[in-house]
Formats: C-alpha cells, sequence, structure tokens
C-alpha cells in the first residue's frame, strides 16, 4: 500500500465515508420533509454559520481568499453545490444502499478526470481495478439482473449520483493543486469556509430554482431539525475537514479506494435505521467494487 497511509491518514479516510453514509441514510429518512436542493441550501448555510467564530477573518481582503476567488468558487460549485444536492435528488427514487454502491465508482472517475485534465498517469494496475469497479457498479444499474441492463431501465436517483461522482472527482483533484497562500490552506476552519461561503450561495441560487420551476412545502418538526443539525455538523464540517486533510496526504486516487467503504457503512446503516436489507447483489457489487480497490492500490 501507499507509504502515506499512517494511521492518523487512514483514521481521516475512514470517518468521512461513515459520516457520508449517515448522511445517505438521513437524506433518504427527511425526502417527504423538505426538497432536495432545499435540504442542500439548508445544510450549508448552517454550516457557514457554525464555521463563522472558528474563521471569520478569511472574509478579509488580505486574507488570499478574494485574490483566488474563482478557484473557491469552482470547489464551492463541484463540492457543495453540486455534489450533494445531486445527492439528495439522487435519495428521492433510489435508496441509500443504491446511491452508495453507485458513487463506489469514484476511483473509476477519479482515474479519468486525473488523466483528461490534471495530467495523472494510468497503470494497467489501475485499469484492471478500474474494471473491476465498473462493473460492480454496472450490476447495481441492472438490480441483479441483466435484461435490466440490457433494456437500460436506469432509476433517475442512479444517475444523478453518477453526475455527482463525476463532480466530486473534479473537486478533489483541485484540491491537490493549490494556489493559494499558505497560511490560506494551513489553517483547515479557513480554507473549509472559504469554500462554504460560495458553497452556500451555489446551493441558494440552485434552491430558488426549485422553488420557481415548482410549488415546494417544509414540513417543520424536530425530526427535520434534528436531520439538518446532524448533517451540517457531521457530514459537512467534520467529514469535509477529515477529507481535505487525507486527500492533501494521501493524494485523490489513494483517498478514492476509501470512499468506498461508504456503501458497506450505508448498508449497515439501512439495515439498522430503515429496515432497508441489503441483496445478493449488493453484496457481490461490493466484492467486486473491493477486489478494485486491492488490484488498483498494490503496489508493483
Amino acid at each position: 500500500m501507499n507509504p502515506s497511509l499512517n494511521p492518523t491518514t487512514i483514521l481521516f479516510l475512514t470517518l468521512a465515508p461513515l459520516l457520508w453514509a449517515g448522511n445517505a441514510i438521513v437524506g433518504r429518512m427527511v425526502h417527504d420533509l423538505v426538497p432536495p436542493i432545499t435540504l442542500n441550501f439548508l445544510r450549508w448555510a448552517i454550516a457557514l454559520v457554525i464555521l463563522l467564530p472558528l474563521a471569520g477573518p478569511v472574509f478579509r481582503r488580505d486574507s488570499g481568499l478574494w485574490q483566488h476567488w474563482r478557484r473557491f468558487a469552482m470547489l464551492g460549485l463541484l463540492g457543495i453545490g453540486m455534489y450533494n444536492a445531486l445527492q439528495y435528488l439522487a435519495l428521492q427514487s433510489s435508496t441509500p444502499i443504491n446511491v452508495t454502491l453507485v458513487a463506489a465508482g469514484m476511483p473509476v472517475w477519479m482515474m479519468l478526470t486525473g488523466w483528461m485534465f490534471f495530467g495523472a498517469t494510468i497503470s494497467r494496475r489501475q485499469v484492471l481495478g478500474a474494471v473491476f469497479s465498473i462493473s460492480g457498479v454496472l450490476l447495481v444499474l441492472a438490480r441483479g439482473e441483466l435484461n435490466h441492463l440490457l433494456e437500460l431501465r436506469l432509476v433517475a436517483g442512479d444517475m444523478f449520483m453518477i453526475l455527482a461522482t463525476i463532480a466530486w472527482s473534479l473537486y478533489s483533484w483541485l484540491l491537490t493543486r493549490s494556489s493559494e497562500p499558505a497560511s490560506l490552506r494551513k489553517n483547515w476552519a479557513s480554507f473549509l469556509l472559504a469554500q462554504v461561503a460560495f458553497g452556500a450561495a451555489w446551493s441558494g441560487l440552485f434552491a430558488g430554482g426549485e422553488w420557481l420551476v415548482a410549488p415546494q412545502h417544509i414540513s417543520w418538526g424536530w425530526p427535520l431539525i434534528a436531520a439538518l443539525i446532524y448533517v451540517a455538523i457531521g457530514p459537512a464540517v467534520i467529514a469535509f475537514r477529515c477529507w481535505g486533510a487525507g486527500v492533501e496526504r494521501a493524494g485523490p486516487s489513494v483517498a478514492a479506494f476509501f470512499s468506498n467503504l461508504t456503501p458497506l457503512f450505508a448498508a449497515l446503516l439501512s439495515s439498522a435505521f430503515l429496515g432497508d436489507l441489503p441483496h445478493l447483489y449488493h453484496g457481490a457489487a461490493f466484492l467486486l467494487i473491493v477486489g478494485g480497490i486491492v488490484v488498483s492500490s498494490r503496489r508493483g
């Protein structure tokens, strides 16, 4: 395995998928209480309020944020505005297990985006691992039946999640291409708040479009309030902090392997909280995805 995977890095890259699996469960539980894109906006608006006391000075003129606002606007669009909104949209018509398993094709998209846009090389082991991973994703899309795949019967949520995964791959690679001052990047709260500020703005814009397209309704109550607190603190602030630190230490390609822990955690949490037991094809898909991880991450 990559020598950069010390215990702290492994902890960061494991905690993030666990929290994101919880995000998928909660997003499914409240999908009848709040519109999906509005949920994403509320989540990041709360996260913004949480981060302000920790890193408010990042908005000063000399912090480096405004000199690199285009970069942070892009990070906010891909990692916050697009990825999370598309995931909540996916959960409107698909289950947390399916959504997270489709997202387990992350190493494939990470490899392709790195090669196409960031000059990364692709090894034979990575290609073979990609074949295993994408086979697992196709098995989920087919719902375990070949005729479903041949007839291209795809749930809308699956397609939303594929788009979300591509956006996240671009986001993760951009994290490694730093151009901002070291002082800004060194302070995790400042670096995250710089992204969240733009991401919340994008999310608000998208939520406004959601309400303009069709009438929406929010069922306020303690279940929704508790859900918002969780998704704002855990999957947003804590998980993004862990993922950013893990990507910086191990690189996006290695970090992508850990994102495949999300469907395993989602299956366990779905069984515990939703009674949504995994099917046999879910297990087979997970084995294929893990096989891709093992093959891709082995050193020659």
